[in-house]
């Protein structure tokens, strides 16, 4: 499967808000205040959000796996599955959409251990953590974190405010990057 990612302002006039849905090892990226960004599902994947309030631009990337390595060709066909070919991917469309890297404000959430047992491979850790230490290396703070846990997340970030709301089992939780 080959992703097309999302960008900028819908064609032809409409004047509805909009609702952009990034599935697992995709992202989408737009700098239209009419447009909410969602992805669903976070278990063990890790959701980043990233949003300049400057330029009102943001996008989500949905992080699958922390290292491209155990599967090269995967990698070249769908970059955003992993968060070391994800995360550089995923950047440069935000700044080539004008959002300032100096400017960014960055959520994370999932990373979560959903198994009914003992997680040998403990993906949702591994994922929390490269995307943190890839982050880091590149000298980009996080503004905010809901990681770890048992739980499924749903994350959306609305462009014209930069309204973070993540919504668990338990009831919704919000957090602005505006």
């Amino acid at each position: 499967m080959h992703y097309e990612p999302i960008f900028g302002s819908p064609v032809g006039p409409t004047f509805l808000a909009q609702r952009l849905v990034i599935g697992v090892g995709d992202f989408a990226v737009s700098n239209d205040s009419r447009v909410t960004l969602t992805t669903y599902a976070l278990g063990s994947c890790v959701g980043v959000i990233a949003f300049d309030p400057t330029t009102r631009t943001g996008g989500i990337l949905h992080v699958m796996l922390p290292d491209s390595s155990i599967c090269k060709e995967r990698a070249a066909t769908q970059p955003a599955m992993f968060a070391d070919t994800g995360l550089p991917l995923f950047l440069r469309e935000l700044t080539e959409m004008k959002a300032d890297l100096n400017h960014l404000k960055i959520y994370l959430a999932g990373g979560a251990c959903v198994l009914n047992g003992p997680d040998t491979f403990r993906i949702g850790e591994r994922n929390s953590l490269a995307v943190k230490a890839w982050l880091a290396r590149q000298g980009l703070r996080v503004s905010g974190t809901d990681l770890a846990g048992t739980l499924n997340r749903t994350l959306h970030l609305e462009l014209s405010t930069g309204l973070v709301t993540v919504k668990l089992p338990s009831g919704d939780d919000t957090f602005s990057l505006g």
